[in-house]
């Protein structure tokens, strides 16, 4: 039986992330909505809504709150950067060693949290989940501290497989993850947009322009999938030569579409480990 199954969870916050684990624990994982509580510091709307939606508890007043965190095997800070020092500090008195802490704060790092949490040692599992993760379709990356057993690590890795696969790295390359399939909808949509476009430049209608692309990145990404072949000799299979696609893919290559594609990738890592350092050096202000 999955070890998740019997544990109890609490969210700290209750976003879209929140949200998208709590609905892949209970349609995927098979958790009883009992064991799931949300929390957050004043939307009471936000927890009902959830509350109503997928059965899961919640908790409003700040006594219900401390004991739904101090009581929870697995506690999930789902809060915003900009709230990572308060919010931590906060949790700091009701927090046990024996739980384990689960962040998608972006940009938060294991050392920043063990700082603020006073010690090393915690139980802590850094992810970068990505939107796609919000209809199960998931790509996150995950790293460990090193205060997490391998029971816990199962854990972690149960939960997100709950909606999508995972990457289990070492930290630093969380970062390449981050401009990887973190940021990597954005460009997908970016290229459909510019499909879209140029459909219509040549004479489609919007509606039919984007239907006809959806369905062509969804083609492609399952080509990838079912045939197990590398993307680049898909490529070639259907790149004749001297043909409409030889022409097409020669003219983006002159562009520059791989090595804007490369650059792109590189500033996100860059823009990423910049947050994270902002967010440390704002947490360090919080907690001298």
């Amino acid at each position: 039986m999955s070890q998740i199954l019997s544990k109890n969870i609490t969210f700290v916050g209750a976003g879209s992330m929140a949200e998208a684990i709590i609905r892949g624990l209970v349609s995927e994982a098979g958790m009883e909505t009992g064991q799931l509580v949300a929390v957050n510091r004043s939307n009471e709307a936000r927890l009902q809504q959830l509350n109503k939606q997928y059965g899961i508890r919640y908790a409003a007043g700040a006594a219900e709150r401390n004991e739904a965190i101090s009581s929870a095997d697995i506690v999930v800070l789902a809060f915003k950067p900009s709230d990572a020092a308060q919010g931590i500090l906060d949790l700091k008195p009701v927090l046990r060693k024996e739980q384990l802490l689960v962040s998608v704060i972006a940009g938060l790092s294991i050392e920043t949290m063990e700082a603020i949490l006073g010690s090393p040692g915690w139980a802590i599992v850094r992810t970068m989940p990505n939107t796609s993760s919000t209809i199960g379709l998931g790509a996150t990356g995950l790293s460990f501290s090193v205060g997490v057993s391998d029971a816990q690590r199962q854990l972690g890795e149960e939960m997100f497989r709950s909606i999508g696969i995972v990457s289990i790295v070492e930290e630093p390359l969380l970062e390449t993850i981050v401009s990887l399939s973190g940021c990597g909808p954005a460009y997908i949509y970016y290229m459909m947009e510019a499909m879209i476009e140029s459909g219509m430049n040549g004479g489609l209608t919007h509606e039919e322009a984007k239907r006809l692309t959806v369905q062509t990145v969804l083609g492609a990404a399952r080509m990838v999938e079912l045939s197990g072949e590398e993307p680049a000799e898909l490529r070639r299979k259907v790149t004749s030569p001297n043909g409409a696609t030889h022409a097409a893919i020669e003219t983006m290559y002159n562009c520059g579409f791989t090595d804007a594609i490369s650059k792109g990738m590189r500033r996100a890592a860059e823009r990423s480990a910049e947050m994270g350092a902002a967010i440390s050096a704002s947490i360090a202000s919080h907690t001298k």
